[in-house]
């Protein structure tokens, strides 16, 4: 998984039928160069008007599924007791919005590199049916969650912020909450030339602007019932918003924005237990705000025994196999797809055929390479 923090690549290892978890394995994140990481960042700005065959993205694409194999090669060193079968690869969203889902990565290249099927474009079916594409992760989020008592969710704060929400009549209910760690990152890259506010350090020092934050939660999306979902730049004006401010009381109030949109989004009962997973949950700030926002309790990720920094790599894993399996990937009431869903699209390269047919005995769509 490439996130919308564009912070790098995280992959774990998963051992699963799409239903149920039996095994957690290890885990790695190797991070975007800066080099990689700026021209990540200048594509997002330009992704509404760039073609497939613009020759930076193309390059930037090549880029970015080179460190994608890497990653699944040092993680099958980790663990050789967990044979590989099959990588779900995410790639790295650029564009997610207007009915369009946009994510970069060349899986037959990755395929090639790793020998091994890769499942793919997990989002593109969703919205074609009329989803919105995002978020994924509600139905894995089930089942990391199975026997917990509910109301029960799991909060997850990459770029983009998102909450799963399993209700005490057995729904699974979800939605992009607002901003996660995007503003904050931006904001601070450029007063500090740090990528992130490490710790929440920057914003511990500052104060909110009241007036503000009170203009910024007062956007439309935020009284939009659920399901909905974002666009890491949907929101990126309020840095003009909060341009006048210290770097330190600019950051807390983009703390604060994040912490109110999440406490603010309507759900028909409140969690007794909020699990946060994703960057955000390292950051105090965010973490403090959450606990004085939210009626439910407020625990990391790794109360439950989960690596938070590897659910989301996993989650994609889990997809993969559901999606090999012919399984829905969303919900109306996780996408607001009109029927259950099934999704993404199987690629392989370089594979021995024996390989090959006992991958495509299934219902997903290939491209051979």
């Amino acid at each position: 998984m490439s996130g919308t923090s564009l912070d790098g690549v995280d992959a774990a290892l998963i051992q699963t039928d799409g239903t149920r978890i039996f095994r957690h394995g290890p885990a790695l994140t190797i991070p975007y160069t800066p080099e990689l990481r700026a021209r990540l960042r200048h594509i997002l700005d330009k992704a509404p008007q760039l073609a497939p065959s613009d020759p930076a993205l193309l390059s930037a694409e090549h880029e970015l599924t080179e460190v994608h194999a890497v990653a699944v090669q040092q993680l099958r060193q980790m663990a050789p007791d967990m044979p590989t079968d099959l990588i779900g690869f995410h790639g790295q969203t650029i564009l997610h919005q207007l009915g369009r889902t946009w994510q970069i990565g060349n899986a037959i290249a990755l395929s090639s590199a790793t020998n091994l099927p890769v499942i793919h474009d997990f989002r593109t079916a969703d919205v074609q049916a009329g989803g919105e594409g995002a978020p994924l992760a509600p139905l894995y989020h089930a089942a990391l969650l199975h026997g917990q008592p509910r109301p029960v969710a799991i909060l997850n704060i990459g770029g983009v912020a998102n909450l799963t929400l399993l209700t005490s009549k057995g729904e699974i209910l979800a939605c992009d909450t607002g901003p996660g760690n995007a503003l904050l990152d931006d904001w601070t890259f450029r007063h500090t030339g740090v990528p992130y506010d490490k710790d929440g350090q920057l914003a511990r020092n500052g104060k909110v602007d009241e007036p503000i934050l009170k203009q910024l939660v007062a956007h439309p999306f935020f009284s939009k019932p659920a399901p909905k979902s974002l666009d890491r730049l949907s929101f990126h004006t309020a840095l003009q918003d909060i341009a006048a401010l210290s770097p330190a009381d600019g950051a807390a109030t983009l703390v604060a924005f994040t912490a109110e949109t999440i406490a603010r989004t309507p759900l028909p009962e409140q969690p007794q237990a909020w699990f946060v997973c994703g960057g955000g949950r390292h950051n105090s700030a965010i973490m403090e705000a959450l606990t004085q926002q939210l009626a439910g309790e407020v625990f990391p990720a790794e109360t439950l025994g989960w690596n938070g920094d590897a659910l989301e790599a996993e989650c994609f894993g889990f997809l993969a196999v559901r999606s090999l399996y012919g399984l829905p990937l969303s919900l109306p009431s996780t996408t607001g797809v009109p029927a259950p869903q099934q999704g993404g699209r199987l690629s392989y390269g370089g594979i021995t055929p024996w390989k090959a047919r006992a991958v495509l005995n299934t219902k997903v769509q290939y491209n051979i390479g």
